[in-house]
């Protein structure tokens, strides 16, 4: 199944951006993103804490949906879904 994956921000210089995976059906979210970062070891690192955990400041959108991060093992990719990584957002 076809699934598009965009990076923002420091997470897209790292991993790149409108990213089209031909996903393995019943993937769960955390483990789409995982083999996604996991081709470059700093992006992973960005994203991942040392248990493979999401760290606390990633955020998740499903077709413009926010996903909290303790629910993307939980959370099954499907055919034609986009999916959005933002690290922190800042304003002022």
């Amino acid at each position: 199944m076809k699934v598009k994956v965009r990076f923002f921000a420091r997470f897209k210089e790292l991993l790149g951006t409108d990213i089209v995976v031909d996903a393995a059906t019943g993937i769960a979210l955390n483990g789409l993103i995982r083999d996604i970062a996991a081709k470059n070891s700093e992006g992973y690192d960005e994203i991942f804490d040392e248990n493979g955990t999401f760290k606390d400041f990633v955020i998740l959108m499903r077709n413009g949906k926010r996903i909290d991060s303790t629910d993307a093992p939980q959370t099954k990719i499907e055919d034609g879904d986009e999916i959005a990584v933002f690290p922190p957002v800042a304003g002022g």
